[in-house]
């Protein structure tokens, strides 16, 4: 058995020997390829430069601009997994051959590992490798949207965002939203509190125009040790101009479409008791039939209706307008008083079937149209109630905007 002590000797001795033996040598275990030694050049390193862009160990990386470039080669494999399940997640290689990314945004707060491959143009192979971990729910925010990648709107759809942490630094979130028109309408956001950002021209947009909002949020610190994930572009058409005004004195409303007058209907607006909203309103939602519950607006068990049909929101506080089947036959209100709860009713029947006011209204309008309610003697609806900024002058929109 041969001990350490005499291993650690024996190694001493051969070094010697080969110190005797070969000058050209300067140490034990040294650079054998001297210039004198006759012995062949090393292989040369690749020139490929892999560079991931999330950094080994990170723990805050971007959920949107993780992935792979190289320079000088060309990839050859790129192998992205969530760490510790071994889940591949999809991705491709670029046509040149340059970068790789993800098929799909990544998830917060997840750890993921990428090994990559590639080779320079002498075909000699590189490689690369990082663990890292998207940044946290915690410490990031993101912005809830409307209106909809590709849809298409009424003339008094605003942008709004809804954000799901407090921003406190509202000018470096506000500047990374532009929103633009192709009608050139000069477009100015207005925060509602710290966490509600809309955007909207100072009248309603030029019906035919295309809207485009870039959303670079991606690092953006919105709070301390708070950062935004999102970057995307997302554009929407404005459909024609539809404007429809209740009248409470005269129980009636009128539909006009690009400065024509369609229809004059009937309508039931709120009671004395319950008035509807005054003010221009905005259609947000749109719902074939919906249940409407009295107790989810402060009106206890006053109603609970299951099947509500053709029913449009005008305020996130419970204003729509929308059919009623359930009206006195023998007594219709329409035209002739108020019978709601705050809401706009139209005639309808059960099971939203059948060729009536409230169909019409429904197939005829969009999410965007506004509804203008005067002369009741409720108050002005609030602009942050719904998407109804444009109950706001001009000169104190832009007050509240941060850039």
């Amino acid at each position: 058995m041969t001990t350490p002590d005499i291993t650690a000797r024996r190694a001493l001795g051969a070094c010697a020997a080969l110190m005797v033996g070969a000058l050209t040598l300067t140490a034990c275990g040294g650079n054998a390829n001297a210039s004198n030694s006759g012995g062949k050049d090393s292989p040369k390193t690749s020139t490929a430069k892999i560079a991931i862009s999330a950094k080994d160990g990170a723990t805050d990386a971007s959920i949107n601009a993780t992935g792979v470039k190289v320079s000088d080669g060309k990839l050859t494999d790129v192998k992205m997994t969530v760490a510790g399940s071994g889940q591949t997640v999809p991705g491709a290689i670029s046509t040149d051959g340059h970068s790789w990314k993800p098929k799909q945004q990544l998830e917060r707060g997840t750890k993921y590992q990428i090994a990559a491959a590639a080779k320079d143009a002498d075909g000699r192979p590189a490689a690369a490798n990082a663990i890292f971990t998207t940044v946290s729910s915690a410490n990031s925010f993101i912005g809830t949207y409307t209106p909809d990648n590709g849809s298409t709107v009424g003339v008094g759809m605003p942008v709004s965002f809804t954000f799901d942490k407090s921003i406190t630094d509202k000018k470096a979130v506000q500047s990374h939203i532009t929103v633009n028109s192709s009608s050139g309408q000069q477009v100015v956001g207005h925060w509602f509190g710290d966490r509600r950002l809309d955007f909207r021209p100072q009248e309603y947009w030029k019906a035919g125009s295309k809207v485009t909002m870039n959303i670079d949020l991606d690092g953006v610190q919105g709070a301390q040790g708070v950062y935004g994930v999102q970057k995307k572009t997302v554009s929407f058409t404005v459909g024609r101009s539809q404007v429809s005004t209740v009248d409470v004195n005269t129980e009636t409303m009128t539909v006009v479409r690009d400065g024509q007058t369609l229809k004059t209907m009937p309508i039931s607006a709120g009671s004395p008791q319950h008035t509807t909203y005054n003010g221009q309103m905005v259609i947000s939602e749109k719902f074939t039939q919906t249940r409407m519950n009295g107790s989810t607006v402060g009106f206890g068990g006053e109603y609970d209706i299951p099947d509500v049909p053709h029913a449009m929101r005008l305020t996130t506080s419970g204003t729509f307008i929308h059919g009623n089947y359930w009206y006195n036959r023998g007594n219709p209100p329409f035209g002739r008083q108020g019978t709601s709860h705050g809401c706009v009713g139209l005639a309808d029947v059960q099971g939203a079937q059948g060729d009536t006011p409230a169909k019409w209204f429904f197939d005829n309008s969009l999410v965007g149209d506004v509804v203008i309610v005067k002369n009741s003697p409720d108050s002005t609806v609030s602009p942050d109630n719904g998407l109804n900024g444009w109950n706001m002058s001009w000169s104190a929109w832009t007050a509240g905007s941060a850039v």
